[in-house]
């Protein structure tokens, strides 16, 4: 009789993996970080374990937008009250906060619960070509852009 293997979360391996975001289109470099973060990489990928690897992604505020979306796509907050809904487009949003971008992008790719909440906590995003995870011997990781 043969069992389906089940990972445990205390024996699952992680490994460190450095991105380089420039000139990469938002929606596709995300989709790629998610299913790192979940471990969909991976043989002994399960879905109720967190199995994935860590991410680092740098040069995120050169990361490009396909079409005019650049100018016509808006992030919208609430602050709770009458009327207090904020919107800001995705060019003022590169501009002031770019890591919001790749995360927003990345968070919705993510399961909704706390299992999504503890995969999320495995990314890391810098706007610049620097990053302070020297020590952990990252793999430099290329994506595919097709």
């Amino acid at each position: 009789m043969r069992t389906t293997y089940m990972a445990k979360p205390g024996a699952v391996e992680r490994k460190w993996y450095v991105i380089d975001a420039q000139n990469q289109r938002v929606g596709r470099l995300a989709t790629q970080i998610a299913a790192i973060l979940r471990g969909k990489h991976k043989p002994e990928f399960t879905p109720h374990v967190d199995t994935g690897d860590f991410v680092v992604v740098v040069n995120v505020d050169k990361v490009v937008f396909s079409s005019n979306k650049m100018d016509t796509k808006l992030y919208r907050r609430h602050s709770g009250h009458p009327g207090g809904l904020k919107e800001i487009t995705a060019r003022e949003v590169l501009n002031t906060h770019p890591e919001r971008i790749l995360y927003a992008a990345v968070k919705g790719m993510l399961p909704h619960n706390t299992l999504g909440a503890a995969q999320l906590t495995k990314l890391k995003l810098y706007a610049g070509p620097e990053h302070p995870h020297a020590a952990q011997q990252p793999e430099k990781l290329e994506v595919s852009t097709n």
